[in-house]
């Protein structure tokens, strides 16, 4: 299956018939259009936060979003809250409604590291950030954070997302709270660090300048060091105290900033992150070096092979254009180090989208991305780098890249047309399990 270039890559289920199914004669079902706004009112009258307001109205990246059709929301389904989670949901509705979208059921875990968790993450520091405005704390205890978690689960469940986040992001209620580092009251917070540095440095951060030059970043950092060091003489450099007082400062920093311009500050640092690694895991290439190592003596049996490995990397995971360099060097390395001397990469045509999910090969942009939901047309994203462009040999001199390293030049990728903005193919292997567990659920129904 091939994909022309940028175009949007959307999942087509609609499922219309299922939403009879589950909603019957005689049931109570909100209709499609007005369950965002049903839930969050339930949400509402569910929450001990009090009402309040950001200064700003946060502007969504996105319309307000209704959960997928092919989730249809009933009375019987709203999310059942602990009633004991200090958060207010609502402060940050159009980004719980995104987060929920971007971890959409089947999927969160191919979207995970891209989309899925550095969303899910943005979200819960603005949530943090807005109740410290309230609270004058820049954390919760423990027994808090814990229903904070659950609740927040069990509103994007019902509106679609996957229900396992806390699995796939690594998510646990520590990372509501303090954790080692020492300042949590954001009065105490202002009176240690420059809070304009921090507010100039990263009140408005360009999501590609910044990978480079880390203004916003290294202030960031600047600021951890100090609130860690409240009442301390001295601490090793790479001490895991910094990294949870970063949390502090992240939430600090979401509490002066609306919730939109808080959005776009964690996911254009966390993108800078995101884009320097490969979040391939390799299997074992004993087939690899048995058939391409040391002299190449059957090239057909050798990029059989080859191509075998790579059919297994894409069953794992979405990946942007960036990361697929880093995972071709990567594996280049793996395999040099294991005798495999000629570029086998050229040999057998092994492309950079070959490394990213399904026959494809949709790459993802560098930038940060979010999932779009359309009612006609469904769940989709954009692709990114659809070309056959052939995935680099490393040298010597590697280095990983990045979205500041100069050193790895990517060819001019295609720009979307509008006509191609609205196109979309069925990704038919993840559509046969979602209509699956749909049969499934009227089974049980039936």
């Amino acid at each position: 299956m091939r994909v022309q270039q940028g175009v949007s890559f959307i999942l087509i289920l609609q499922l219309i018939s299922l939403l009879f199914f589950l909603c019957p004669y005689g049931s109570q079902c909100i209709p499609h259009n007005d369950v965002k706004g049903f839930i969050f009112e339930k949400i509402n009258n569910n929450t001990m936060a009090p009402e309040i307001s950001p200064s700003v109205e946060p502007q969504p990246f996105l319309p307000l979003l209704a959960p997928s059709p092919s989730i249809p929301i009933s009375n019987s389904s709203l999310p059942k809250l602990s009633g004991l989670c200090t958060l207010n949901f609502s402060a940050a509705e159009s980004f719980v409604s995104t987060t929920a979208t971007d971890c959409w059921a089947s999927f969160a875990p191919y979207l995970a590291n891209v989309v899925c968790c550095p969303q899910f993450d943005a979200t819960m520091v603005i949530l943090m950030g807005q109740y410290s405005k309230y609270s004058g704390m820049l954390n919760l205890n423990t027994t808090n954070a814990q229903h904070c978690l659950s609740d927040f689960e069990k509103i994007l469940e019902t509106q679609g997302a996957n229900r396992n986040l806390k699995t796939i992001c690594s998510i646990h209620p520590a990372n509501l709270t303090e954790a080692s580092c020492p300042v949590v009251d954001a009065n105490k917070f202002e009176s240690i660090v420059d809070s304009s540095k921090i507010l100039t440095a990263c009140g408005k951060v360009d999501p590609v300048k910044e990978c480079c030059q880390q203004v916003c970043q290294n202030t960031i950092l600047d600021a951890a060091k100090k609130i860690a060091m409240d009442g301390m003489v001295s601490m090793p450099e790479n001490s895991t105290r910094i990294d949870d007082c970063k949390s502090i400062v992240f939430r600090w920093l979401a509490s002066k900033l609306d919730p939109s311009s808080a959005n776009s500050v964690l996911r254009a640092l966390s993108n800078c992150k995101v884009n320097k690694v490969c979040p391939l895991v390799f299997p074992d290439m004993v087939n690899v070096t048995k058939e391409c190592g040391y002299t190449i003596s059957n090239k057909k049996a050798c990029c059989k092979a080859m191509e075998s490995y790579v059919s297994h990397l894409q069953e794992q995971s979405f990946i942007t254009n960036l990361q697929a360099l880093n995972c071709a060097a990567s594996l280049g390395m793996k395999l040099q180090k294991a005798n495999v001397s000629q570029n086998i990469y050229d040999l057998c045509h092994i492309n950079l989208k070959d490394f990213s999910l399904q026959e494809s090969g949709c790459l993802l942009p560098s930038l940060p991305l979010d999932v779009n939901y359309d009612k006609t047309s469904g769940i989709g994203f954009i692709c990114d780098l659809n070309d056959n462009i052939e995935a680099p040999w490393p040298s010597a001199s590697f280095v990983p890249a990045g979205s500041c390293n100069e050193t790895s030049k990517l060819p001019a990728r295609p720009t979307a047309k509008p006509s191609q903005a609205t196109a979309g193919f069925q990704v038919k292997e993840l559509i046969v399990p979602l209509l699956l567990s749909s049969s499934l659920v009227l089974t049980a129904l039936i």
